[in-house]
């Protein structure tokens, strides 16, 4: 697809829609970033960038460029000839909620005309984009999907502070209703990207996804699984780990940590399992088990913390205990579904005064009733215990080894006296 004059329209402006949207800038397209987001458009206007792999100076550049327009009114959307859906895709105990999908392509419907493309990205189960995306489309727009417009799923693979894999060098995995469809969704994501892959349909392509994240899932669920028995065995398990990816084939290193967090691993394998129970009437065994395991990494940690507690002379109930990084990757601001939230809730239950160090973390997102203090000694050595949750590389780690606080570390970053790893 030739760039040139293009209009492409992105809704959903967060953590995969923002970056999107700018690339599509790059690449020649003139862009309209839709969120329902009131704060989030206000800020894009700004200039201010949140998203920690887009700078607040590439945001302004492509606003005074003309070529990129935050918005969160639909009527922008006129005239579109590819729209990107990259909305978010929660479960509500424990069921998918597409509320947002059905939304964006109800308002993208009214819009849609001949010839346009439209692409799902956000992470579903497999037949989202036929049996849900397209009846939508086709019943506001009085047009037929596949005769008149096209339609593809392309699943995001966005991976936040990652110096390495960004958005044009990874390969993007691309899709169509049909072959016309394919082409175009295809040619879209060549201007983007250096490398797109093809597959035969839109359920590949979604199982694609569910697949990626199913596999690391279940992967650091050994592994943490095994951090806890190593410990209980009085084996280091970070040894073993360390050793065992020694071997050039056959194995991939994951390691144990206070739990997983983000979209993709606490949610997206829960789709997979819902769609085999839904469709199939049986259970997704490997992906059920993985939930238990991770879900309750924070509870362990809790436990854990007790006991280093005990051997201080000092009861949890009271303590005051400084977590240190509370978004759930590292180098990111992202809090969603981090695991340091369920740490806080349980370490409440049992008494405990929560303080919470990460600078990246905004405001707005800040947990409520966690007092927030800045990385120092002076932080550290008013603790009674501390965790470290997420290891930004803005922290000294030489300031936790050498607090006189008992140390627990997830991260396995730190040695010294008063610090024991997970």
């Amino acid at each position: 697809m030739s760039s040139l004059n293009k209009h492409a329209v992105i809704v959903g402006q967060g953590y995969v829609g923002l970056p999107v949207a700018m690339r599509a800038v790059e690449a020649g397209y003139t862009v309209v970033g839709l969120d329902v987001d009131q704060r989030r458009i206000d800020g894009l206007r700004r200039g201010e960038s949140y998203v920690d792999d887009i700078s607040s100076a590439t945001l302004t550049a492509a606003i005074e460029s003309g070529s990129y327009t935050p918005s969160d009114d639909y009527a922008d959307a006129e005239g579109f000839d590819v729209a990107v859906i990259t909305v978010p895709t929660p479960l509500k105990e424990g069921i998918p909620d597409l509320t947002y999908i059905e939304d964006s392509a109800r308002a993208l419907s009214t819009r849609l005309t001949r010839g346009a493309t439209v692409i799902l990205e956000s992470t579903t189960y497999p037949g989202t984009t036929e049996e849900l995306l397209v009846p939508i489309l086709e019943e506001g727009s009085g047009l037929t999907a596949g005769t008149d417009f096209h339609v593809g799923y392309s699943p995001e693979r966005i991976d936040p502070g990652n110096p390495t894999w960004g958005f044009t060098n990874t390969p993007k995995v691309v899709s169509g209703i049909d072959a016309a469809s394919l082409e175009r969704v295809k040619g879209f994501y060549d201007d983007l990207v250096e490398r797109t892959v093809p597959v035969s349909g839109t359920k590949e392509a979604e199982l694609t996804k569910l697949l990626e994240n199913t596999f690391r899932h279940v992967n650091i669920a050994l592994v943490n699984e095994l951090a806890i028995f190593g410990h209980q065995l009085g084996v280091d398990v970070w040894e073993s780990i360390d050793a065992a990816s020694s071997k050039p084939f056959g194995f991939m290193k994951f390691t144990p940590g206070p739990g997983v967090g983000g979209h993709c691993l606490p949610v997206d394998p829960s789709y997979l399992s819902w769609q085999v129970r839904r469709k199939l009437g049986q259970s997704f065994r490997f992906v059920e088990l993985a939930n238990d395991i991770n879900d309750h990494m924070p509870d362990y940690v809790a436990q854990r913390l007790m006991v280093l507690l005990n051997r201080a002379g000092k009861a949890l109930n009271g303590a005051r205990v400084v977590l240190v990084g509370l978004s759930y990757k590292r180098n990111t601001g992202d809090i969603r579904e981090s695991p340091s939230l369920r740490l806080i809730d349980v370490l409440r239950e049992l008494g405990a005064e929560i303080v919470g160090i990460d600078d990246r973390v905004e405001d707005h997102r800040w947990p409520a009733g966690v007092e927030r203090a800045p990385y120092t000694a002076e932080t550290l050595a008013g603790a009674d215990a501390v965790v470290l949750v997420t290891d930004h590389e803005e922290f000294d780690l030489q300031l936790l080894a050498e607090t006189s606080a008992p140390v627990l570390d997830t991260k396995n970053r730190v040695s010294g006296p008063t610090v024991e790893r997970l």
